[in-house]
């Protein structure tokens, strides 16, 4: 099974760099960041003025991490209606926008996690007071308002997370609900991409995988624009299950009928010892990697210390490794990144394959930098 998986990841996330030399000089290829997005998700507890954020200390060592290890994030709660508008009326995005500005500063892009959530466990108390007609004013305020403030800066949302559990909005409004929900957010931004969102669809047996794909179906054919389906991976929280590599399998080959892109979530790993996490992931991760519909894997928290669930973290919270964050760098910047070097042919002419993504290529005492794109599959540089 691992060599299909490497055979497959070669042939889907690389292709070749062909450099134009002088004859038999020397020429260095380096990968400078993956095309493929490795995320995570972002706390509340970043941004300074949170009433228990970190310290300036822990969060100069999370920017570092951050910039370091990943290539996109997601809000984990500071997006979620219920944190901009705790009071109704008084809208505050500021824990969203300040963690929003520490990723632009290091070029990380973010997705929108979520406009809506249909659990009623998380829907604010002035909220659940009003009635139906007042709701749907504050839905379409909502829907409107949070798209016009990220325009330019999001352009990626869940639209109402887990919608196969839950069904707040839809009770209360009708079903139709869901297909105005989109249809607000797009008139405000016509480029947003909305994406479905919900568990027990790679993990634990996939109990709501047939749920999920019928919903899809129907969401679809009643004129929602669906442009994305996200699958959480909250392995083994809270029933301590493991994956089966041949249900993720099945799952997300299931899932790819729609022909649209699929997002691994909310990524996280559990397990009985920090080594058994680390199997787990080191099981799991390339069949993500290895799929052609999936574009992006997001980690649900990296640090111990602003964590839900800190023991499955990359990092513990004194900042030192876990075995399963070895396995995360080892996969994402050993085993699946491109560092070559070696002598032009008498033709002038080095050629190899790399994986897709930005890269400083060095030879005849100059430095290009490119891209190798899976668009394009190939690019030619000449020196």
């Amino acid at each position: 099974m691992k060599s299909d998986l490497d055979a497959r990841i070669a042939k889907l996330r690389m292709g070749d760099i062909t450099v134009k030399t002088r004859p038999v000089s020397e020429v260095r290829i380096q990968q400078l960041r993956h095309e493929f997005s490795f995320g995570t998700a972002i706390s509340d507890q970043l941004p300074e003025k949170h009433k228990k954020a970190v310290s300036s200390k822990d969060r100069k060592m999370f920017l570092k991490i951050l910039g370091d290890n990943f290539n996109y994030a997601v809000h984990e709660n500071a997006l979620k209606w219920y944190d901009c508008e705790v009071k109704e009326n008084k809208v505050d995005y500021y824990l969203a926008d300040r963690i929003w500005e520490f990723c632009s500063e290091l070029n990380i892009p973010m997705r929108g996690h979520c406009v809506f959530w249909d659990k009623d466990d998380y829907i604010m108390p002035w909220l659940n007071k009003l009635n139906n007609e007042q709701l749907r004013a504050a839905v379409v305020r909502r829907a409107l308002d949070v798209t016009a403030h990220f325009k330019g800066r999001i352009s990626e949302f869940d639209l109402n997370n887990e919608m196969v559990h839950n069904d707040y909005f839809r009770r209360r409004l009708g079903y139709g609900i869901i297909n105005e929900m989109a249809w607000l957010v797009k008139s405000t931004n016509p480029d947003a991409v909305l994406f479905v969102n919900e568990y027990g669809i790679l993990c634990d047996g996939g109990f709501n995988l047939e749920s999920y794909i019928t919903q899809i179906k129907n969401l679809i054919a009643s004129g929602v624009p669906i442009g994305g389906i996200g699958c959480q991976g909250h392995q083994g929280t809270p029933y301590k299950s493991t994956m089966s590599v041949e249900h993720v399998q099945k799952a997300l080959d299931l899932l790819s009928q729609f022909g649209l892109p699929l997002k691994i979530t909310e990524a996280l790993f559990d397990a009985e010892n920090e080594e058994a996490q680390a199997e787990e992931m080191k099981k799991i991760f390339p069949v993500y990697f290895a799929h052609p519909n999936v574009e992006a894997i997001l980690i649900w928290g990296f640090w111990a210390g602003a964590h839900w669930q800190p023991w499955t973290a990359l990092w513990r919270k004194d900042w030192t490794i876990t075995p399963q964050g070895e396995v995360f760098r080892d996969f994402v910047y050993n085993k699946w990144w491109t560092r070559v070097s070696g002598s032009a042919e008498k033709n002038g002419t080095f050629k190899t394959r790399a994986f897709y993504g930005d890269y400083s290529i060095t030879s005849d005492g100059k430095t290009k930098k490119v891209t190798l794109s899976k668009k394009n599959k190939t690019i030619e540089v000449a020196f």
